[in-house]
């Protein structure tokens, strides 16, 4: 296999990073590891903004706990603010329960609105929550935006594994550098007993991430405490110290803060699968 002929890559104003969240397959978390990275990157001390570029499915309104209409400054849009993030989603222009039904060029022009239209001012970092798998959205972004480095969140079953190598892949394509792979819901904490439990199979994210010679960011467990904290719009990273439940994210927000700064010293470095 080899990479697609690169596209010019137009940088953002005033955003030093652009790092893509994505997964082979929904069902994984990945709008809660963004979210929550998000959070702890901003509790480091660095200016972020979350970048919701799942039309289809905008949970990002809801996870943060706001449903704010975005308003429009000059011909930009002003961004949402939340626990000290920016943020925007089609959910803030499109609430509710209508689907949305748009096509490929559609879906291609409101993405490009989000990442050039709005008012994001200085930003350390832009997360980039993308949809599920490796579609005409997701293909699109990274392919006309100067992404930094992109991270596979997966869960440690087989199945998705599968189809996490596929995303790994989609971006070495096109030549966006890999932060490294996370394992969501590697396992759970019985309670009462403390057991741990290996609900979807055990090491599976790691062992992936060194076949593939990419990093490992490290594991995420299944914890009811995060869950809630995304259904009630109140993430776990926004509870003041460190816990069980937050510092996971606190600690994986400082691994990417890394990444990113290894990646400019030292240059990316691709490879694809054959």
């Amino acid at each position: 296999m080899h990479p697609q002929q690169e596209l010019p890559k137009a940088p953002i104003a005033g955003i030093k990073n652009l790092v893509a969240v994505g997964s082979g397959k929904g069902g994984v978390g990945k709008t809660t590891v963004s979210v929550n990275l998000a959070i702890a990157l901003a509790r480091l001390g660095r200016k972020v903004g979350l970048l919701d570029a799942d039309v289809y499915g905008p949970n990002v309104p809801t996870m943060m706990g706001t449903r704010e209409n975005p308003v429009g400054n000059a011909d930009r849009i002003r961004p949402i603010e939340k626990f000290g993030v920016k943020l925007m989603s089609m959910g803030f222009l499109s609430p509710g329960d209508k689907p949305l039904v748009w096509r490929g060029p559609m879906l291609h022009n409101v993405i490009q609105q989000f990442l050039r239209n709005v008012d994001w001012g200085e930003l350390d970092y832009l997360i980039i929550d993308l949809p599920p798998g490796t579609g005409d959205v997701s293909l699109s972004l990274v392919q006309n935006a100067l992404i930094s480095g992109a991270i596979v969140v997966t869960t440690p079953s087989d199945v998705s594994l599968e189809d996490a190598r596929k995303a790994v892949n989609m971006f070495a394509q096109v030549r966006v550098p890999i932060l490294g792979m996370v394992e969501n819901m590697s396992y759970l904490i019985a309670p009462g007993s403390g057991e741990r439990i290996d609900v979807f199979g055990q090491g599976g994210g790691k062992k992936t991430a060194e076949d593939m010679k990419i990093p490992f960011l490290g594991e995420l467990a299944l914890d009811p405490d995060v869950r809630i904290g995304g259904d009630s719009g109140n993430p776990v990273t926004t509870r003041a110290g460190e816990d069980k439940h937050n510092t996971p994210f606190l600690e994986l927000a400082k691994r990417v803060d890394q990444a990113v700064s290894a990646l400019k010293q030292t240059g990316p470095t691709v490879t694809i699968e054959d």
